[in-house]
């Protein structure tokens, strides 16, 4: 059986893909791929939009640059449209993050505070390259967290 730390730390959510324009790539993913466009909005720093697509219950997050200053406008200019991070949804997730970082892991932008948004961040340079968004909260498509069940 496994223990605390060898147990899956949660079950995937979304991928969040850097885009320059959500307008744009929307072609591509309703008419290529078949993906249902959910809706677009700004994210709550006005930094980034973002735009959700439902691919048969697997969520595409389309993310675009609304600062040219912010994070995202920066990482497009530094490496162009593609893969962004991949999202785990993660239960109890302080105590994750806790032991995460007691086996080294570097884990930034941890958010706990507000109960609509409780997420942290795995480091690249911890991941192998990859940037790991650990959620508790509802995923973008309102998909209710695993571990509540279908019944909750």
């Amino acid at each position: 059986m496994a223990d605390e730390t060898t147990a899956p730390i949660g079950r995937f959510d979304h991928i969040g893909i850097a885009v320059h324009s959500i307008e744009r790539a929307r072609a591509f993913f309703e008419g290529a791929l078949g993906a249902t466009h959910r809706k677009t909005v700004l994210h709550a720093s006005g930094d980034f939009r973002l735009g959700l697509f439902d691919l048969h219950d697997f969520c595409i997050e389309l993310l675009e640059p609304v600062n040219p200053e912010g994070f995202l406008a920066k990482f497009l200019e530094r490496r162009g449209e593609g893969f962004h991070h991949l999202t785990l949804q993660t239960p109890d997730l302080e105590t994750k993050t806790l032991v995460l970082e007691e086996q080294g892991v570097r884990v930034v932008d941890k958010s706990f505070d507000n109960p609509d948004s409780i997420d942290a961040f795995i480091s690249p340079k911890s991941a192998h390259g990859l940037l790991i968004q650990l959620g508790q909260t509802l995923g973008p498509l309102n998909n209710r967290p695993y571990w509540e069940g279908d019944d909750a």
